[in-house]
């Protein structure tokens, strides 16, 4: 692909994938940097001055991103746009994945009329994912929906289904929902290789040996698991509620972007 045209501001959308959990900046332990906040990074060392916001937040369903984070966007008519959501309804019972086609569509339509360049992605393979069987099908539905309205719409598509290389329980934090550190870096190198900004990084890059745990101790994790992170999401579907309640977006109007230096700027003027 050829070489990325300038860009001045970079907008991301979406749920807690884009938000960055879980890649906490260095001391703050609810302050993500995640692979939107690294690639920021890496556009801005090749674009001076770039303006970088994140609406995205934990939690939000595919409808709160069009109704609540797409207008924003608009408004701003960024040079550059990053789509990701829908996951949040994939996991949940009786998600209709043509009905969310439609509303992804609309929202594709909002962004690119500003003449934005629109980056949309498909959602990961869930076929090594525990219980990641029962909705495989209606993800893999919606991931051929999104790839078509992305051809329709003249977007960009970060096709995340084939990436073996995050099969690795290391790209993935200990929630097993969310990637680990090591898994939003490759991950910003992946996207910036498909936009065509050079980086020098290999997100392809093998991982070290792994020595496997045996049955018992996966046993133990897979309970620790469950107690931890299993039975509180449950809970929370059970009384309708989010991680992202009353929570604002880390960065919800453009800054000039460096890194961990003007998020930590920032947040005075948006607390």
């Amino acid at each position: 692909m050829s070489e990325l045209e300038p860009i001045q501001t970079y907008v991301a959308l979406g749920d807690s994938f884009t938000e960055g959990l879980n890649d906490p900046y260095p001391g703050e332990e609810d302050r993500f940097r995640g692979w939107a906040d690294r690639l920021a990074e890496l556009l801005a060392a090749r674009n001076p001055g770039l303006r970088y916001a994140n609406l995205a937040v934990r939690g939000k369903v595919l409808r709160q991103v069009a109704d609540d984070q797409v207008p924003r966007a608009v408004g701003l008519a960024p040079d550059l746009i990053t789509l990701c959501a829908g996951g949040n309804d994939m996991i949940r019972p009786g998600a209709d994945p043509d009905a969310l086609a439609v509303v992804f569509d609309d929202a594709v339509r909002r962004l690119r009329a500003t003449g934005s360049r629109v980056v949309v992605f498909t959602g990961f393979d869930t076929r090594g994912l525990r219980s990641g069987g029962r909705i495989r099908g209606r993800a893999a539905t919606y991931n051929m929906h999104l790839r078509a309205i992305a051809d329709r719409r003249g977007c960009t598509v970060v096709d995340l289904w084939p990436l073996r290389v995050f099969d690795d329980p290391r790209a993935w934090y200990e929630d097993r929902l969310h990637l680990s550190p090591e898994g939003h870096r490759r991950m910003a190198l992946y996207v910036a290789e498909v936009i065509g900004l050079p980086t020098g990084g290999n997100w392809r890059e093998p991982w070290p040996p792994l020595e496997r745990a045996d049955w018992l101790t996966s046993r133990r994790e897979d309970v620790r698991w469950a107690r931890t992170y299993l039975l509180p999401w449950i809970g929370r579907r059970a009384t309708g509620r989010s991680t992202g309640d009353g929570r604002n977006p880390k960065l919800p109007a453009p800054v000039a972007w460096s890194g961990d230096l003007a998020l930590r700027k920032d947040e005075s003027s948006n607390t």
